[in-house]
């Protein structure tokens, strides 16, 4: 039985380029950032009079981060600052959450990330399974591909290179800027498509966040949502990213790339 789940078949398209979300949907190494960002928030909220029970404002947190999961960091953290207003708080700065976030996050992953620099990980085992040859077999065809993130910039091209798979996209590595609005995953699309010559319907988007999948879909791409289990890589969909991909308008549901080739076949058309 295939893994592979169709809404929308992509009959008819001719696919040129294919644009990547990175955190979830290639790269393991971030796995488990919303349990270090969702208590990060509850912690700044607790105090303030939310009238809310703990496991009710820990519900609101989480949806919070759900509904912008796939945008820059930053993004989340004008959330935060917006809950903190309006529980009769003094926010910070969103900058100054970002950088407690970041600061606990590389905490988190450090262990991940040495592994890799020493090599007493493979790039493999940090990688969504069939990560690597899927983006090969779409370069091999001739598409271009995008890799596209709400993470820092710099940190996406390192972490792209630790793994191995910053190769297959060249120049077309994006992340986080300072002028967050500019460097949005719509604004990548827009420039990607102006500068391939190809319209949004020559698009494949992948992802793991409602984000890119709505973003994809605005742009008249065809979207693959990838519902990944993160952290026990079973090979099977994770249903709570299969619900939001679904809301989110995705075209086609896969928990990961091991059916890389069925997936190539059937985006292509070979």
């Amino acid at each position: 039985m295939s893994a592979i789940e169709i809404l929308r078949p992509p009959a008819g398209r001719r696919l040129r380029a294919a644009v990547f979300d990175f955190d979830g949907t290639l790269s393991l190494i971030r796995t488990g950032w919303q349990d270090v960002m969702i208590p990060m928030m509850v912690e700044q909220l607790a105090g303030l009079r939310t009238g809310f029970a703990p496991e009710r404002l820990r519900a609101l947190v989480t949806e919070d981060v759900a509904q912008s999961t796939g945008k820059q960091t930053i993004y989340q953290m004008i959330r935060l600052a917006e809950r903190v207003a309006e529980f009769g708080g003094t926010p910070l700065d969103p900058k100054a959450y970002k950088a407690e976030y970041k600061r606990r996050l590389l905490v988190h992953i450090a262990a991940r990330r040495t592994a890799l620099v020493e090599r007493s990980a493979t790039a493999d085992s940090l990688l969504v399974a069939g990560s690597r040859a899927m983006l090969e077999g779409l370069a091999a065809r001739g598409l271009t591909l995008c890799l596209v993130s709400g993470t820092d910039e710099p940190e996406v091209r390192e972490e792209a290179g630790l793994l191995d798979i910053a190769r297959c996209f060249g120049a077309d590595i994006y992340g986080a800027h300072d002028d967050y609005e500019a460097s949005s995953k719509k604004h990548v699309l827009a420039r990607l498509m102006a500068r391939v010559g190809a319209p949004g319907a020559e698009l494949a988007v992948f992802g793991d966040g409602f984000v890119e999948i709505e973003n994809a879909k605005e742009a008249g791409g065809y979207a693959i949502g990838v519902a990944s289990d993160e952290t026990a890589r079973t090979g099977r969909v994770d249903a709570w990213k299969r619900e939001r991909l679904l809301r989110a308008g995705a075209d086609m549901i896969v928990p990961d790339f091991a059916c890389h080739k069925e997936l190539a076949a059937l985006l292509l058309g070979m």
